[in-house]
């Protein structure tokens, strides 16, 4: 039967993760950010409000392990379009919930609320919404089996999404 985590440290450890999480992509520092998700970990953010999947709707993203290794490594190439200009972020997570967990097992579901300001092409670039994410226990240690990612706006025109939100 599943259980709401209550103590302050696994609490503690979550958040700490969220935010080491965050820190990543401000830099944008993703060989290191990709070492956060499981094998089979996947990252997503729906094209609609209240998508109920990624599978029987067009989203904005939606990539397995394979496909972010791809995108890491293509905004890593020297050739890569990214380097012509200098990507910088800003993340403020806040709101972070533990909505269910499992003792035995070590996974829960955490929901956050977040703002993400992407600096890109002399061009700043506001994202609010909500995370969601899946979390399982490996070792000593959380890792994130999936992520969702609901802008406030993912229904309208956006600008170009350099990197991860």
């Amino acid at each position: 039967m599943a259980t709401v985590v209550t103590s302050n440290e696994q609490v503690r450890e979550i958040e700490q993760l969220l935010y080491k999480e965050a820190s990543f992509l401000d830099r944008p520092d993703l060989d290191r950010w990709i070492e956060l998700y499981t094998e089979d970990g996947t990252y997503w953010m729906p094209a609609i409000p209240d998508q109920e999947d990624p599978h029987n709707h067009i989203s904005l993203f939606y990539d397995d392990r394979v496909l972010m290794e791809v995108r890491r490594r293509n905004f890593v190439h020297p050739a890569a379009a990214s380097k012509e200009y200098t990507v910088r972020a800003s993340h403020i997570i806040s709101n972070i919930q533990v909505q269910d967990s499992n003792a035995k097992s070590g996974a829960c579901t955490v929901t956050s609320n977040f703002h993400c300001y992407l600096y890109y092409r002399d061009r700043q670039t506001p994202y609010a919404g909500t995370y969601t994410h899946e979390l399982v226990r490996e070792g000593d240690s959380y890792k994130i089996k999936s992520k969702r990612v609901d802008i406030i706006n993912c229904d309208a025109a956006l600008n170009t999404i350099i990197i991860y939100i």
